[in-house]
């Protein structure tokens, strides 16, 4: 998320930007599309218990619980929606959501408590001006990075994602699923030992980032979905994927998540091993030969391509004459680039420039949904799991998150320099 100590360096490589021009039509367009969407949204969605992840096959608003990993991001836009309108009524909304959410600082279900509570409460801490709902928010989210730890083990040294599952393989069960998603919860780790001056949150998220980078890439720096590690040894057993086509294949939005995850991890550490890590992992997303002209990639680089067999039954299952797109892959690429190209120098240009094309696509008819339309969501064609058949070409919640961050983002840059 944009953080306030990302300004020194936004505002330094802003003026390194050949084109000019103040703050971008798309953009005010984009954030008038955002503000009646979620007019909508608002009206539809009035049980604080649910919070909307995406659609019904009837054009209903689909919530979620506060045990899922996606109910921080509706909060979270509605923090961003504050932040660039700044007007009160979102910042309530804003916290009534967010406050909505506080029971899950207990989630040690799975390992997604850093997406929950720090895309919410961490944004809430970032705009909130009252000390005492500051005092509240971060006391929450000290707990929130506790709960996080519960799933870390010592001897295999990476936060474990989720509990005992059976691969699509159908023979292997996987005892210590690590998956490259699990980059996005080390934010909320350094937050919390900046915080309270305990070395171990930040101790662990290095750790995790380490060995994700040893084991979750391949020679030409794209990602597997899934590491599985013996549980006493911390030895590799399998990599493979939950979410993607093949075990061997590309999965768009797992690319997506390790540059975001990279960066941050340089971001926070200053360490260059990490932003070197981080261009690699982006170039491969950029320079891939699978990657359409608008920039807004398939929901997997190597559907349907030779050499890439899937262990699921992709052609019983899939009754479309097309390849669906994923625009949460793109936009949460198009964030995660623009931070990137404020630490890379001259070669920030190149990030900067996929990422600008990523945000005019995604502003484009083809996926920006017409006001009134779309169930109050911003953006359209993003794909969940299409393995699971899980909401394959329909809108979600945390593509719409990450293109309001992208956007501003992009706007505290283009204003800046």
């Amino acid at each position: 998320m944009f953080k306030n100590s990302l300004i020194v360096s936004f505002v330094a490589f802003a003026a390194a930007l050949s084109s000019c021009g103040s703050k971008q039509d798309f953009v005010k367009n984009d954030f008038d599309v955002a503000e009646k969407q979620y007019e909508i949204m608002l009206n539809q969605s009035t049980d604080l218990t649910s919070f909307p992840r995406t659609t019904n096959p009837d054009g209903s608003v689909k919530g979620t619980d506060i045990w899922d990993w996606t109910q921080g991001f509706f909060p979270g836009g509605l923090w961003y929606i504050y932040e660039y309108s700044q007007d009160p009524k979102w910042k309530a909304a804003a916290e009534k959501w967010t406050e909505a959410l506080e029971e899950a600082k207990f989630l040690t279900q799975h390992h997604d408590v850093g997406f929950v509570m720090y895309c919410s409460y961490g944004n809430a801490v970032r705009l909130e001006k009252d000390t005492a709902k500051i005092n509240k928010y971060n006391k929450i989210l000290i707990q929130s990075a506790e709960s996080a730890l519960t799933r870390y083990y010592d001897n295999v040294g990476l936060i474990k994602s989720w509990n005992d599952k059976m691969s699509w393989d159908g023979k292997t069960l996987w005892k210590y699923p690590v998956i490259i998603d699990n980059m996005m919860n080390l934010e909320l780790l350094f937050y919390v030992s900046k915080l309270t001056g305990d070395p171990k949150y930040k101790n662990v998220a290095i750790s995790h980032a380490d060995k994700t980078m040893k084991n979750h890439f391949r020679a030409d720096y794209s990602t597997y979905h899934v590491v599985d590690y013996d549980v006493k040894t911390g030895e590799v057993l399998h990599q493979q994927t939950n979410q993607g086509y093949s075990d061997n294949s590309t999965w768009s939005r797992g690319q997506g998540w390790a540059i975001y995850g990279y960066t941050l991890m340089y971001r926070e550490t200053k360490d260059p091993k990490y932003l070197e890590h981080a261009k690699k992992v982006a170039d491969f997303f950029i320079n891939h030969p699978n990657l359409p002209e608008d920039k807004i990639p398939y929901w997997d680089f190597n559907v349907e391509q030779e050499g890439y067999t899937p262990d699921w039954d992709y052609k019983g299952q899939n009754k479309l004459n097309y390849i669906p797109r994923d625009a949460s892959a793109a936009s949460l690429a198009a964030s995660a680039m623009l931070e990137l190209s404020t630490y890379a120098g001259e070669e920030g240009k190149k990030y900067f420039g996929a990422a600008e094309h990523i945000l005019k696509s995604l502003s484009g008819k083809e996926y920006l949904a017409e006001p009134g339309t779309n169930s109050g969501f911003i953006l359209k064609h993003s794909v969940g799991s299409f393995p699971h058949n899980s909401e394959i070409d329909v809108p979600l919640i945390y593509a719409d998150y990450y293109f309001l961050e992208a956007l501003l983002r992009y706007n505290k840059l283009k204003e800046n320099k």
